[in-house]
C-alpha cells in the first residue's frame, strides 16, 4: 500500500492572493518596526520641502506616530489616492525611476502603513482655503483646521497582523530606534528643524542649523561637540564622484560601529562598497576590532547609482563600484593623512592629553639615512644619524635656555628620554611626549612605501609546499589572479581539482602559516578589487618591516637623535599614530601642568 501524501505534498490550485492580503504582505517588506513608519513618513515630508517636522510618539511608536510637517501639502483631491498602491507624485516613467532624485519614489509606505495600521492623513495645501483630513480605514473626508502641510497619525502599529506585533521589542528599545531615524534624517538635512516628542514628553529637539556652517553645527548637535573635536575634513572629488564630510581620527574609534553615517544623494545607506572603501581608508592608522567613526556624504550622478534595490531604499547599486570605493577610501586616506597643526584634539582615555597634529617643518628636512634605503640591513641602523644638515640641526644640548622655535616646531624640542622608552620635548603649549618606537615605526613605514611602490615583493620558496583542501571558488581564483598573487609574493598553485598547494610565501611572514595566509588573500581577492587586495596586503608586510626595523625600546638616544626623530615625525603622513593604531605622541599643556599643581588657586 502507497504511503498517503503529506499535507505538504496536497496540490492546491493556482489562485490570486486578496488585495488585503497583498497590501498585507508588501507591507512586511516596507514595515519592519515603528522606526520603519517614522524614516518613510519623514521621507514624504522632506519630499514637500518642509522645513520643520515634529514627530509625536507614544509606547515606543506602536501606539501612536504622529508625524507633522509644514510643507507644500497635499490637494484634496489627491488624498484618497495618495493611500492607493503605487501612487507616487515623484516619478511617472522609467526614464525617472533611473533619475530618480527624491527621498521617496515607490509609491508603497503608506498603502502599506495603512494595511496594518489605523491611519489617518490631515493636510492643507499651499493656496487651498481649508484642511482636510482622511480616515484611512474608512475612506471619509471632513475639513479640519490647519496650517499648511501634512499631519500623518498612524494608531496600533500591527493590529491586523497580531503575530508581527509580538516580534516588537520594548516600547524603550523601539524608541530608540525611531530616534535613530530621526538622527539619520537631521544629520542629512542641517537646514531642516526636529524634534522628537514621546508619550508628551520632549526627547530629542534640534533646531534648523545656521550660521557660515550649518552641516558643522549640525553634526555638533547631533553627535556631540566630542565628535567634531575628534573629527577632520572631508572634501575631495575624483570624477563625477564628489566626497564630503568628517571622518574620525584614530583615537576616537569604538567597540561598535553606532556612528558611522554614510550618505548617497542625501539619503542614509548601508552599502558593502561604501563600508570597505572607509575601513580600507583606516587600515593604516587603525588595527583590531576597532571601528571608525564618520558621516561622509557621496553626490553622484543619480543616473549612475541605482536607488530601487530594496523596499526600504537604505540599499543601493553603482554602476561603477570600483570608482566609487576609491574616491571613498582616498577621501578619507587624503583626510587622515593632512596636517592638523593647531586643532586642539581631546583624548577620551586622558582629558588632559591631547594630541596635536604635526606639520612639516616649514624650513627644510633633516638628512635621514636608513637601512631601508641600503637594503634593510641591521634594524639598529634604520635609527638616523646623528649628523644633520645645519639648517635642521637642533638647538644643542649644551644651550638650554634657548626659546622655543613656537609653530615652526610643532613637536618642540627634545630635553629629556624617560626609562628608554618616551622622548620628553618642549613645545609652545607645553610637554609633548613622545612614544619613540611607535613613531620611528611609522616613520619607516611610510618611506618603505614611498620607496618600494610599485615593485613586487621578494617572495620564500617552501621546501615543502604547503597543500590545503580548496573550495571551487578559491581554486578559480587562484588560477584567474596568479599575477596578483604573484605580485604579492605567494605562488599558489592547483594540485588537484580540488587541493591547492602553496609553494612560495612573501619573505616576511616566511614563518607564518602558509594555509591561513594563502586562505585569507584568496577570500579577498574573490570580493574585492584585485588592486585594492594588493594594495591592502601589501601594506600588511611593509608594517611588519617596518615594526621589525624601528628602534627598540631601552636604547638611549643623544638629544641629536631626539630631534630629528621629532622632525621626521612633522614631516612624516599619519605620524600621529603608529602602524598598528597607537598613538605616538601626546600633548600637556602648561594649562593642565598648573592644574596638577593647584597653581593659581
Amino acid at each position: 500500500m502507497n504511503a498517503p501524501l503529506s499535507p505538504t505534498a496536497v496540490r492546491r490550485p493556482i489562485r490570486e492572493l486578496p488585495d488585503e492580503l497583498i497590501s498585507q504582505i508588501a507591507a512586511g517588506e516596507v514595515v519592519e518596526r515603528p522606526a520603519s513608519v517614522v524614516r518613510e513618513l519623514l521621507d514624504n515630508a522632506l519630499d514637500a520641502g518642509a522645513r520643520e517636522i515634529t514627530v509625536r510618539l507614544s509606547a515606543g511608536g506602536v501606539r501612536l506616530i504622529s508625524v507633522e510637517d509644514d510643507g507644500a501639502g497635499i490637494p484634496r483631491d489627491e488624498l484618497v489616492v495618495a493611500l492607493r498602491r503605487h501612487a507616487t507624485s515623484k516619478i511617472a516613467s522609467l526614464g525617472e525611476l533611473e533619475t530618480v532624485g527624491t527621498m521617496g519614489f515607490r509609491g508603497e509606505a503608506l498603502a502599506a502603513i495603512n494595511a496594518i495600521a489605523d491611519l489617518s492623513l490631515l493636510s492643507r495645501a499651499i493656496g487651498a482655503d481649508a484642511a482636510w483630513a482622511l480616515d484611512g480605514r474608512t475612506g471619509e473626508l471632513r475639513p479640519v483646521a490647519r496650517a499648511v502641510g501634512s499631519t500623518l497619525e498612524v494608531r496600533e502599529l500591527f493590529y491586523a497582523t497580531p503575530a508581527r506585533r509580538k516580534f516588537l521589542k520594548t516600547d524603550a528599545t523601539e524608541l530608540a530606534h525611531c530616534v535613530e531615524a530621526v538622527r539619520r534624517h537631521a544629520l542629512a538635512r542641517p537646514d531642516v528643524g526636529f524634534a522628537i516628542w514621546h508619550d508628551g514628553r520632549l526627547v530629542e529637539q534640534w533646531r534648523g542649523a545656521a550660521g557660515h556652517d550649518p552641516a558643522l553645527q549640525r553634526l555638533a548637535d547631533v553627535l556631540g561637540d566630542e565628535f567634531v573635536a575628534q573629527s577632520v575634513a572631508v572634501a575631495h572629488e575624483s570624477g563625477a564622484v564628489r566626497v564630503h564630510g568628517r571622518a574620525g581620527i584614530p583615537d576616537a574609534a569604538r567597540s561598535r560601529p553606532d556612528q558611522q553615517f554614510f550618505y548617497v544623494n542625501g539619503r542614509f545607506v548601508r552599502d558593502k562598497v561604501l563600508a570597505h572603501a572607509a575601513r580600507s581608508a583606516y587600515e593604516d592608522v587603525l588595527h583590531g576590532h576597532r571601528q571608525p567613526v564618520y558621516a561622509l556624504h557621496l553626490d553622484i550622478d543619480p543616473a549612475r547609482v541605482d536607488v530601487n534595490v530594496h523596499p526600504t531604499k537604505i540599499e543601493v547599486r553603482f554602476r561603477d563600484g570600483r570608482e566609487v570605493h576609491q574616491a571613498v577610501r582616498h577621501a578619507i586616506e587624503n583626510a587622515l593623512a593632512a596636517p592638523r597643526a593647531g586643532e586642539s584634539v581631546a583624548t577620551p582615555a586622558a582629558p588632559f592629553f591631547k594630541p596635536a597634529a604635526s606639520g612639516p617643518a616649514p624650513w627644510t628636512q633633516p638628512a635621514m639615512h636608513f637601512a631601508a634605503e641600503r637594503g634593510l640591513g641591521d634594524a639598529a641602523a634604520m635609527w638616523p644619524e646623528r649628523r644633520v644638515e645645519p639648517a635642521a640641526a637642533p638647538p644643542p644640548a649644551a644651550a638650554p635656555n634657548l626659546p622655543v622655535p613656537g609653530d615652526a616646531w610643532p613637536l618642540g624640542r627634545a630635553i629629556a628620554q624617560l626609562q628608554g622608552i618616551y622622548v620628553l620635548a618642549e613645545n609652545s603649549q607645553g610637554l609633548v611626549i613622545v612614544d619613540m618606537h611607535a613613531a620611528h615605526e611609522r616613520i619607516v613605514y611610510e618611506r618603505l612605501k614611498n620607496q618600494l611602490d610599485g615593485a613586487a615583493i621578494a617572495s620564500q620558496p617552501l621546501l615543502i609546499p604547503a597543500t590545503f583542501a580548496a573550495s571551487p571558488q578559491e581554486v578559480a581564483t587562484a588560477e584567474t589572479c596568479a599575477d596578483v598573487l604573484a605580485t604579492l609574493g605567494l605562488e599558489i598553485a592547483p594540485f588537484s581539482p580540488r587541493t591547492l598547494a602553496v609553494r612560495a610565501v612573501p619573505g616576511p611572514l616566511a614563518d607564518g602559516d602558509p594555509v591561513d595566509l594563502a586562505r585569507s588573500v584568496l577570500a579577498e581577492l574573490a570580493q574585492h578589487d584585485a588592486s585594492t587586495v594588493v594594495h591592502r596586503a601589501r601594506n600588511e608586510l611593509l608594517s611588519t618591516m617596518a615594526c621589525h626595523g624601528a628602534v627598540r625600546a631601552n636604547r638611549r638616544l643623544t638629544l641629536d637623535e631626539m630631534n630629528a626623530l621629532l622632525r621626521q615625525m612633522e614631516a612624516t603622513e599619519r605620524s600621529d599614530q603608529c602602524n598598528h593604531g597607537r598613538p605616538t605622541w601626546r600633548q600637556v599643556s602648561i594649562r593642565d601642568l598648573d592644574s596638577l599643581f593647584l597653581r593659581g588657586r
